[in-house]
């Protein structure tokens, strides 16, 4: 996946689990970081459960895994700042 590709898709990733687990986005470069962290946890979460995770490109899988991921990631560092 290109370089390009990795920022729309964690941009798009982290904007929609921001949305789901504080109720706004948190700024671009914020969504781009949580998005692009959270499809790699992602990722590698899938492959432990044997699941087929590639991260190809701009497609409705790699934006499933990389939100779900996301949220993860969101929802365990809300756990640490309580």
């Amino acid at each position: 996946m290109g370089l390009l590709a990795w920022i729309v898709v964690g941009a798009i990733a982290g904007w929609l689990a921001g949305l789901v687990v504080k109720g706004r986005g948190m700024g671009l470069l914020g969504n781009i970081i949580v998005g692009v962290i959270g499809a790699l946890l992602g990722a590698w979460l899938a492959g432990l459960l044997g699941l087929n995770a590639s991260l190809t490109g701009f497609n409705f899988p790699t934006l499933l895994v990389a939100f779900a991921g996301s949220v993860l990631l969101l929802l365990i560092l809300k756990l640490f700042r309580r």
